[in-house]
């Protein structure tokens, strides 16, 4: 785990980052909140590629929560059945979908402890319908910026949580809408698991990681 880069670093990071791309999106296609909730609880152990196949032709069938229960199921099976751990993903969707019109009227709540609540999804799922739709500075947590965070010390942590942590305690407030999107973005396509691409890397002078490559 490297240290915790200073405030300065950090400030400049996220400049460049703001720079390159000042308005990062998330990559799961959705119409409106209910069909973000869904495609993110979908997501889990899948990739968004996959993911937006599958909901392409669903959100045109389903996308509110009465629509999804009308559907079934059954009827949702069919169109996540690519996607891994369908069966289960399915069970949650539709248990949601009750409780959402049973509770809240068909609408998607906007607290973190009502969205989680809710079967399927879990802090990281919150936080980012919290962010992208309701535009609230949560930090979703996923492989990427946990591994991202504790290779380039932008946010170490032992956790999840710890590094949820280490970005609203450290990161400049003027970047905290978008952190989670570029670190995502960053670990994706850049500073990749088993071969970071650093010779592309915009922040290369500023990561302390041994081993870069060449």
């Amino acid at each position: 785990m490297a240290a915790q880069l200073d405030y300065l670093t950090l400030k400049e990071i996220f400049r460049r980052f703001h720079e390159v791309e000042p308005e990062p999106k998330g990559e799961l296609d959705h119409t409106n909140a209910y069909t973000l909730v869904v495609a993110v609880a979908l997501s889990a152990q899948a990739t968004d590629v996959g993911v937006n196949k599958a909901t392409k032709a669903l959100f045109k069938t389903a996308d509110t929560p009465e629509k999804m229960l009308a559907l079934g199921e059954e009827g949702l099976i069919e169109h996540i059945k690519t996607i891994g751990l369908y069966r289960n993903k399915a069970k949650n969707v539709i248990k949601l979908s009750r409780i959402l019109v049973e509770q809240y009227g068909g609408e998607v709540p906007s607290s973190r402890a009502a969205l989680q609540s809710l079967p399927g999804v879990g802090r990281k799922t919150a936080n980012v319908v919290l962010n992208m739709w309701w535009g609230v500075p949560a930090q979703a947590v996923d492989t990427h910026i946990f591994r991202i965070g504790n290779r380039t010390g932008i946010c170490p942590g032992k956790d999840v949580d710890a590094v949820e942590r280490a970005i609203e305690d450290n990161i400049p407030a003027e970047y905290q809408h978008h952190a989670h999107h570029w670190l995502i973005l960053h670990g994706r396509y850049v500073c990749k698991a088993r071969k970071p691409n650093c010779p592309a890397c915009l922040i290369r002078d500023l990561c302390p990681f041994d081993e870069k490559t060449l």
